[in-house]
């Protein structure tokens, strides 16, 4: 790759961390529409892998409550692993393009939902049952696609939980999406030797970028900084959407 394919790249990857660290949103997502720019779909889903979930473990660490949560959901996080591995599996046999509109789709899908603000809310029969669709359907698309936030996005915030509650809830579940995705990328063969290097590679501006967003979170609105990555997303998944 050239200097300003790497120089795009790592922007995309410092950017990412920074909206990471301010706004707790999902790395991954934050990160591919950059990455998708440069390289195709399957290359940025292994570049980015390693980031994602270095910077989701620092996040579930700092959140608390690890047990709790996982014994309450641990249904969403089981259900995740076989709409993984099925979601890879697709993504090798698909036209790549459609994978591309996948994710510009789905990325494009949570922008305008958290954008919105609806109010949610599951009533309580439903909150259990739903965890094993939920979970399913969302490794489905973290497989096909790379982007981990539909559906699981609107189920967790139906729930209703307080602010650190739902952060923890939010990336165990894309903890375990990100450690199956790599699993699977080795195996299907996507994850070459010279991608795993490069997502190792790929550790150091996603951290730096967490370091500036984790320093910025002090001094910056929260809510206006996450409206602005939040309408960058929009912009980024509707460009992969015209250049697929």
């Amino acid at each position: 790759m050239d200097s300003v394919l790497i120089s795009v790249i790592a922007c995309g990857l410092v950017f990412a961390g920074i909206v990471k660290g301010v706004t707790g949103l999902g790395y991954a997502s934050c990160a591919l529409p950059f990455l998708v720019l440069a390289v195709d779909l399957q290359a940025a889903m292994a570049v980015v892998t390693l980031p994602a979930i270095a910077t989701n473990l620092s996040v579930a660490r700092s959140a608390g409550a690890f047990r709790p949560t996982v014994r309450t959901y641990w249904p969403l996080y089981l259900s995740l692993i076989p709409g993984v591995v099925l979601g890879v599996l697709l993504l090798v046999a698909v036209e790549k393009k459609l994978a591309v509109r996948s994710c510009a789709m789905l990325i494009m899908a949570y922008a305008i939902l958290a954008l919105s603000r609806p109010e949610l809310r599951l009533p309580g029969w439903l909150i259990g049952p739903l965890q094993w669709p939920t979970g399913f359907l969302n490794g489905l698309a973290a497989g096909l696609t790379g982007a981990q936030v539909m559906p699981l996005f609107p189920y967790v915030l139906s729930l209703n939980l307080p602010k650190e509650q739902t952060v923890q809830v939010v990336n165990l579940a894309v903890l375990v999406a990100s450690s199956v995705l790599a699993a699977s990328l080795t195996i299907s063969g996507i994850m070459t030797p010279w991608l795993t290097v490069a997502s190792f590679l790929a550790l150091i501006p996603a951290l730096v970028g967490v370091a500036i967003g984790n320093s910025l979170r002090a001094y910056l609105t929260s809510d206006k900084y996450k409206s602005l990555a939040l309408f960058t997303l929009l912009g980024l998944g509707a460009l992969m959407l015209v250049r697929s």
